[in-house]
Order: C-alpha cells, then structure tokens, then sequence
C-alpha cells in the first residue's frame, strides 16, 4: 500500500523562498512584469516601489521577485522580453 504524502500549503510556503529576478527603474515597469509573469503562471510580487520614486544620491530600484523553484523560468521569460525590447529598438534605429 502506498503511503500518502501530507500536504502543508502554509508551512510549504513558510520555508519557500523569493529571489529577485528582475530589477526596474519603477514601478509601473516593475507592475508590468509581474503581470507578465502571472499570465504565464508565476506567482511574482513587486518590492521596493515607493523608494524608487524618491530623488537621491543612492536612488530606489523595484525588485521583481519570485518563488526559488519558479526563478529560472521567471529568469528565462524575461530575456526573452528584455531581447524583443532590444531588437525592436534596433529596428527603430536603423527606420
């Protein structure tokens, strides 16, 4: 007879752990992404938003963040979008 494996969704989640993904200058940048990534399934948040609207010497950056185990995917999905940006500012370059 198998035996079943309990399930802890709060204590699983209690023991994950959020990397950085992804940095942004603000946080409609930053928002954007997320959203990106939940459309794709990834649970992802971003931190950081109120300090990187202030001026100063050291300025604020929005962190990206996701769940370690959907970091390399979450990583993945945005060089995809960071290389479409590139080549569509290519074209607009040589337009």
């Amino acid at each position: 007879m198998e035996e079943r494996q309990e399930i802890h969704p709060a204590r699983d989640l209690d023991q994950a752990n959020l990397v950085t993904v992804a940095k942004r200058q603000c946080e409609a940048s930053a928002s954007v992404l997320v959203s990106v990534l939940q459309d794709e399934g990834i649970r992802a948040i971003a931190t950081g938003g109120y300090t990187a609207g202030f001026r100063a010497e050291a300025p604020g950056v929005v962190r990206v963040l996701t769940f370690e185990s959907d970091a390399e995917r979450a990583r993945e999905i945005v060089s995809e979008i960071e290389a479409e940006i590139r080549q569509n500012q290519n074209l607009s370059d040589g337009a």
